[in-house]
């Protein structure tokens, strides 16, 4: 990794993984492996962030670690990349396991339980497909029909407008939603906690 950490993928470590690491690769990772229009492709980083959003928008009120968990939803692609669904299904269980030891040990790392309780996955996967409905309809050429039987409504009360960023500012906009909520949940110290009087 840039930072300098080297991961072992068949065992890999909480302490290996950093944020900056994740949000690096993230906002270099294309969704729909580029195959969408404008100038820069939708990165995964951009599209955690939404999907932290929409999880908000879904349940309001919901607590800081599981906004936090949603953002982290797809962090293991830092390393792994953006494999679409059907290839993932066809590589079959040795893949989701690799990829659920990979999310493991980022969950820990962010002092999140390894598993994600069960309400809070759908919660994510409702939001995730929500994006994905977005991202179908005015980025990769899906019409509002198609992709609403591929991925469902979006939730109401919610709407989008995509503009795909460039990798750095992706990157930097993913890094403070961390930061936002990494403090909220008590991972970093508040902007007040080195003033002294």
């Amino acid at each position: 990794m840039l930072s300098g950490r080297r991961l072992d993928l068949l065992d890999p470590s909480p302490f290996d993984i950093e944020i900056e690491d994740i949000a690096h690769g993230l906002a270099r990772v294309a969704r729909w492996n580029g195959q969408t229009t404008g100038e820069h492709a939708f990165s995964v980083a951009q599209h955690s962030c939404v999907v932290e959003e929409i999880a908000a928008h879904i349940k309001p009120g919901l607590e800081p670690k599981w906004r936090l968990a949603a953002l982290l939803h797809d962090a293991s692609e830092y390393v792994i990349g953006d494999m679409i669904s059907p290839f993932k299904a066809a590589l079959g269980v040795s893949y989701k396991s690799f990829e659920a030891r990979l999310e493991d040990a980022i969950h820990v790392r962010f002092g999140l339980p390894p598993k994600t309780p069960q309400p809070i996955k759908k919660l994510i996967k409702s939001a995730d497909k929500a994006c994905a409905y977005f991202e179908a309809t005015q980025l990769a050429g899906f019409s509002a029909k198609e992709a609403l039987g591929f991925f469902g409504s979006p939730p109401p009360g919610y709407d989008l407008i995509i503009d795909p960023l460039p990798a750095p500012i992706a990157q930097a906009r993913y890094l403070e939603r961390y930061r936002v909520l990494a403090e909220a949940v008590g991972l970093l110290p508040g902007p007040d906690a080195w003033h002294t009087e």
